[in-house]
């Protein structure tokens, strides 16, 4: 199963992460490497703790990823 991760520069220096299609799962990272390996790590122990609990696990959802660009004049 594939999960569409969402990754941001942290304010402190690293990343961090999350993951939208289960919500509350999130993970840091020094590196963008760090961080995808912390992130599978993260998905797989809340897939862990939803079968716990006896919990629909999420499928991914049909996200739409897309840019918006702002003109310098409007900013």
């Amino acid at each position: 199963m594939d999960y569409m991760i969402l990754i941001h520069r942290a304010e402190e220096g690293g990343f961090w992460s999350e993951v939208p299609s289960l919500p509350g799962c999130f993970s840091q990272g020094e590196t963008v490497e760090e961080i995808i390996g912390n992130t599978k790590e993260a998905i797989e122990l809340h897939i862990q703790a939803l079968k716990e609990d006896n919990a629909e696990i999420p499928a991914e959802d049909d996200l739409i990823i897309s840019h918006v660009r702002i003109e310098s004049a409007a900013v």
